[in-house]
C-alpha cells in the first residue's frame, strides 16, 4: 500500500460531509428550485437515496477487496487491460471535477469579496495549501476535517437561527400543487452532482481503522448531508420564495438578509468562512484521490512526486474548461447529469455485479477441486 496512514470512521464521515456539503451549500437551492419550486425542500430527500446506494455499493466492493482502492481493484474485476482503461477514465473524471471546483472557488470569491484580486492568485494559493495537506496523507486530511467541522457547523446553525424572525412559512404554499413530479425532477441534479460524490469513499475505506463501523459512519455522513441540505433549502425557500431560483448564491443572499437592531448585519463573511473551510476539505479530498489513484495506476511506490504537477495542471484546466459559472451550471443541469450518473452510479453497480459473479465462480471452482 502506498498510503500507510489510518483514519477513524468518524473522520471519514466528516471528510465526506464537508466534501459533499461544500458546493451544495451554495449551488443546490437555486438548482432544485428551478424544477421543484415551492416543493424544492423534498428534492434533497429523494436525492439522498443515491447517496445511500453509493455508500452501499462501494462498501460491498470494499468487502471483496478490503486493502485496495477503486483504482487498484478495477483491473482485478474486469481484467488488466480493460481495467486500466476504466481506471484512467476515472482519474480523468476527477481531474475534470477538481478543475471545475477550483474554478467555482475562485469565481465565488472574486464575485462576492475579492473583485480586484487575480483569479490565479486566489485559486493558486488554495491549491498550494491543499497540496501540502495532500502531501501529509490521509491522516492530515482526516484531522483537518475533525478540527474544522465542529467549528463550521455551530457557525452555520447560528446564521440560520438568526433568520427565524424573517421566515415566511407561506412561501411553502401551495404544497404538492403538481404532485411529487417536480420535486423528483428537482432531485436529479443533486443526485448526480452532489450525492454522487460519495463515491470518493472508495478511496478512504482501505485506510479506516474502525473495520466494524465503516458502513455505519458512511450512512451517518449521508444523513448529515441530508440534514444540512434541508436546512439550506428551508431557509432559502422561506426567505426568498420562488425568487431563490434566480439567485446564483442563495445562501449569501440569506446571510445578507439578517439584520438585528441595525447592529448585527453583513453576516455573509461568516458564510464565506464556512464555505472556504469546507471547500478546503473538498478540494483536498479530490486532490488526494487523484494523486493517490494516479500513482496506483502507474504502479509507483509514492504519490507525493505527483502532487505539485497535478495541482498546476488542475489550475490550468480550471481556466481552460470552465470560462464562467454559467457554463458550469449549464453543464451540471444537462449533459453533466448523464456523465455523473454513468461514472458514479451505473459503472460501479455493474462492477459490483461482475465482482459478485466472479467470486461465486471462483468459490465453485474451489469447491469442485476440493
Amino acid at each position: 500500500m502506498i498510503e500507510r496512514g489510518k483514519i477513524s470512521a468518524l473522520q471519514m464521515a466528516m471528510i465526506l460531509h464537508s466534501t459533499i456539503a461544500a458546493t451544495a451549500l451554495l449551488a443546490m437551492p437555486s438548482v432544485t428550485m428551478k424544477y421543484a419550486h415551492q416543493d424544492m425542500w423534498l428534492s434533497p430527500i429523494w436525492a439522498s437515496l443515491g447517496g445511500f446506494l453509493i455508500v452501499w455499493i462501494t462498501f460491498q466492493l470494499h468487502k471483496f477487496y478490503p486493502k485496495e482502492s477503486f483504482i487498484e481493484y478495477v483491473p482485478r474485476i474486469i481484467g488488466r487491460f480493460l481495467g486500466s482503461i476504466f481506471a484512467f477514465l476515472y482519474l480523468f473524471f476527477y481531474w475534470i471535477i477538481l478543475g471545475d471546483i477550483v474554478r467555482e472557488y475562485g469565481e465565488f470569491l472574486i464575485t462576492n469579496f475579492l473583485a480586484h484580486t487575480p483569479y490565479s492568485v486566489i485559486s493558486g494559493s488554495m491549491l498550494l495549501v491543499c497540496a501540502y495537506a495532500v502531501r501529509g496523507g490521509v491522516e492530515v486530511i482526516g484531522r483537518s476535517a475533525q478540527f474544522f467541522v465542529p467549528i463550521v457547523m455551530p457557525l452555520f446553525l447560528i446564521v440560520l437561527l438568526l433568520l427565524i424572525p424573517d421566515l415566511k412559512p407561506q412561501n411553502m404554499l401551495p404544497m404538492f400543487e403538481h404532485g411529487l413530479k417536480p420535486s423528483l425532477i428537482g432531485a436529479i441534479p443533486p443526485l448526480s452532482a452532489f450525492y454522487g460524490e460519495f463515491f470518493l469513499i472508495s478511496f478512504l475505506y482501505p485506510y479506516v481503522s474502525d473495520k466494524q463501523n465503516k458502513l455505519r459512519w458512511g450512512i451517518y455522513s449521508v444523513l448529515s448531508v441530508v440534514w444540512t441540505m434541508l436546512l439550506v433549502s428551508f431557509s432559502t425557500l422561506l426567505i426568498f420564495g420562488k425568487v431563490g431560483a434566480h439567485l446564483t448564491y442563495p445562501l449569501i443572499g440569506v446571510a445578507r438578509y439578517i439584520s438585528l437592531a441595525d447592529f448585527l448585519e453583513h453576516l455573509e463573511s461568516i458564510v464565506a468562512a464556512i464555505w472556504v473551510l469546507s471547500m478546503f476539505i473538498k478540494m483536498t479530498m479530490i486532490y488526494y484521490a487523484l494523486s493517490l489513484g494516479t500513482a496506483q495506476w502507474l504502479k509507483l511506490t509514492d504519490y507525493r512526486p505527483l502532487i505539485f504537477p497535478i495541482g498546476i495542471l488542475s489550475l490550468v484546466l480550471s481556466i481552460w474548461t470552465v470560462p464562467n459559472l454559467q457554463v458550469l451550471s449549464q453543464f451540471i443541469n444537462s449533459t453533466g447529469t448523464i456523465y455523473f450518473l454513468l461514472m458514479q452510479y451505473l459503472i460501479p453497480l455493474l462492477l459490483l455485479i461482475v465482482a459478485y459473479f466472479r467470486r461465486k465462480q471462483n468459490q465453485k471452482k474451489v469447491a469442485e477441486q476440493a
